[in-house]
């Protein structure tokens, strides 16, 4: 993605400083959660990494990264989509997997 002008304000920043990148993710997914579609995240990262795990994360999830934020600090934009795929809370760089319903099984009839 091409992009001639900055990214939008935040309506979210979450604070990374420090943090590599499972830990960024961690509260990345955290602090988003119950986020509306639509919400542009300024993710402030330190980690070398960022620049690689975040777009990463994004394709991943469905999520939009909009690319480095220009100024002083390292800091990334990414719009959040409808629909995103979940991520496991304990682990956001693995999709969310849902246990298929179980079929109910008919009654037995049970013996006297």
């Amino acid at each position: 993605m091409t992009r001639t002008s900055p990214p939008p304000e935040p309506d979210l920043t979450v604070d990374g400083t420090g943090l590599l990148c499972v830990t960024l993710l961690l509260r990345l997914r955290r602090q988003i959660d119950g986020a509306p579609p639509g919400t542009v995240v300024h993710v402030i990262a330190t980690d070398p990494a960022a620049p690689l795990d975040l777009p990463a994360w994004c394709h991943m999830t469905g999520h939009t990264y909009l690319g480095p934020v220009p100024g002083e600090r390292p800091v990334y934009a990414l719009e959040l989509a409808a629909g995103a795929r979940a991520t496991r809370a304990d682990a956001p760089w693995h999709p969310l997997r849902h246990q298929p319903e179980q079929p109910e099984q008919p009654e037995q009839p049970r013996s006297r």
